[in-house]
């Protein structure tokens, strides 16, 4: 086994999570989110997670299992329309959701990863709703709001091809938010359809250097399955 081959079972991927974990997932509407890690977080067991996600997935797709089976807390998204369950759990108290437009939610996961404590937009600065418990800033005679940064103790994403040191490639649209959330979290869990030796991969097409990774698990291709409800 070379030094840092970082393949290992997706039970092992999953086994650090605990209750009360934050956590992110890669995922829009479910393409790009890691299905077979999702399926082994729901089989661990684990509860009262802070979810962090481009948005609530659907009933049996993307993150949605882990809402329905009400594994998730708190889930800060984009959206959460394409998951009734998600909506009809935040109504009854079940669920808090916390919305961030996706073009900020993006930016709020890429300062995380960068280091910094936040951004500034203008976005919603007329709206009391979007106003609300957040800081305004003033620079040259413009006022902004100021956006927290998002991070978390972990991440779990999905890629197309990785080599044993962890670095990813992603295949088109599938690859959404999944290399940022790869930088803001503590750790970085990726599942990937096909993993090959160091020096296989095209240099150019990396995307997410396996510094950031610390586990990669190996599940082939996802034959995704629409249902719905």
């Amino acid at each position: 086994m070379m030094l840092f081959n970082k393949c290992m079972s997706v039970e092992d991927a999953v086994a650090g999570l605990k209750d009360e974990s934050t956590v992110m997932f890669g995922g829009f509407g479910g393409v790009g989110s890691p299905p077979s890690l999702i399926s082994a977080i729901l089989e661990k067991g684990v509860k009262n997670l802070t979810v962090i996600c481009n948005d609530a997935g659907f009933p049996n797709i993307g993150i949605g299992p882990l809402i329905v089976n009400k594994r998730v807390k708190k889930l800060v998204a984009s959206h959460i329309g394409s998951n009734p369950v998600a909506g009809k759990q935040m109504t009854d108290g079940i669920l808090e959701v916390e919305f961030s437009p996706q073009g900020i939610l993006a930016e709020r996961i890429r300062a995380g990863g960068m280091g910094l404590g936040g951004i500034l937009s203008d976005i919603g600065i007329d709206n009391e709703m979007v106003l609300e418990g957040k800081k305004r800033v003033s620079f040259n005679g413009r006022s902004y709001l100021a956006e927290e940064a998002l991070t978390a103790e972990f991440a779990f994403i999905f890629g197309k091809t990785a080599d044993e040191f962890g670095n990813l490639t992603y295949d088109k649209t599938a690859r959404n938010m999944n290399p940022l959330m790869a930088m803001a979290a503590d750790k970085t869990y990726a599942e990937v359809e096909q993993v090959v030796s160091a020096g296989e991969l095209d240099e150019e097409k990396i995307v997410t250097p396996g510094v950031f990774v610390a586990g990669l698990a190996e599940t082939g291709g996802v034959n995704w399955k629409w249902v719905w409800e």
